[in-house]
């Protein structure tokens, strides 16, 4: 991509009196200079045929990028088949219904360790990975916020530098939290870059999709995402970083103030 993005996870919360869906939720956020919206597809896939024109519509023009947060419920490394086949069937479900409207990454975490070893859990999971068919949309492995949970920075890189069509989706937020406290000055947010880029190339750099907000966390890991100003996160070092390494692509803020704490990072980015 030649640019940084910048939008949020789900429907804006907009107007007090005013009830949006995903076509005029863009309509808003381009309104107030924001440019993506990231569909919840998490506890089921709404974009329907009743919708679907509405929103491709909408999104052409507006010049609009959209991404999805895939099904909750995958678990690429489930002992169950039943279960397998299911978390199969919701990631290809929403590659899918992304496609209608044209966007670009399907976002999902890829699974559990459950009983499992680190390496046998990353086995499972690759295995499985390769087993989806390519429909045009990337795939992106989010990071994720407990140590307990499969997706460390180290195992999402790795999955997506072993398989074309996978793409990272770099959490900053859930690393911080993974690692209680970690990104704690403008060398952590450095470093991170720098592993992607030693790892995934120069290319990853350019097309990154980022998740972002402050977050609650403990010695366990994420507890609840907040607003910047209520958290530690570090967001302007974030900032500066992204800037450093000439970093383009999405970054999706899932802020419980989502437009507003975009608009935050946005107007930061764009005065430095």
């Amino acid at each position: 991509m030649d640019k940084l993005l910048f939008g949020i996870s789900g429907i804006p919360i907009g107007y007090p009196s005013t009830k949006y869906n995903y076509a005029t939720g863009i309509e808003f956020l381009k309104g107030i200079n924001l440019d993506a919206m990231e569909l919840p597809f998490v506890r089921s896939v709404n974009i329907t045929d009743k919708n679907k024109e509405a929103v491709l519509n909408t999104k052409k023009a507006n010049d609009f990028y959209l991404s999805a947060h895939g099904s909750y419920y995958i678990n690429l490394n489930a002992a169950e088949e039943e279960k397998l086949e299911k978390s199969l069937e919701r990631i290809e479900k929403g590659a899918l219904a992304l496609k209608k409207v044209e966007g670009r990454s399907l976002i999902f975490h890829p699974g559990y360790y459950l009983q499992d070893t680190p390496e046998t859990t990353y086995n499972n999971i690759k295995a499985n990975l390769q087993r989806l068919s390519d429909f045009g949309v990337d795939y992106r492995l989010e990071t994720t916020g407990k140590p307990t949970q499969f997706g460390s920075l180290e195992e999402i890189v790795s999955l997506c530098k072993e398989i074309e069509f996978c793409e990272p989706c770099i959490d900053f937020s859930h690393i911080h939290a993974r690692n209680n406290g970690s990104l704690k000055e403008y060398d952590d947010f450095a470093r991170i870059l720098e592993y992607i880029g030693e790892n995934l190339g120069d290319k990853a750099l350019k097309d990154m999709h980022i998740h972002v907000s402050g977050i609650n966390y403990g010695i366990k890991g994420e507890k609840n995402h907040l607003p910047f100003l209520e958290s530690d996160f570090k967001y302007d070092a974030f900032i500066k970083a992204l800037i450093d390494y000439d970093v383009k692509g999405c970054i999706i803020c899932e802020s419980p103030i989502l437009e507003k704490d975009s608009l935050l990072l946005k107007n930061l980015y764009d005065s430095m």
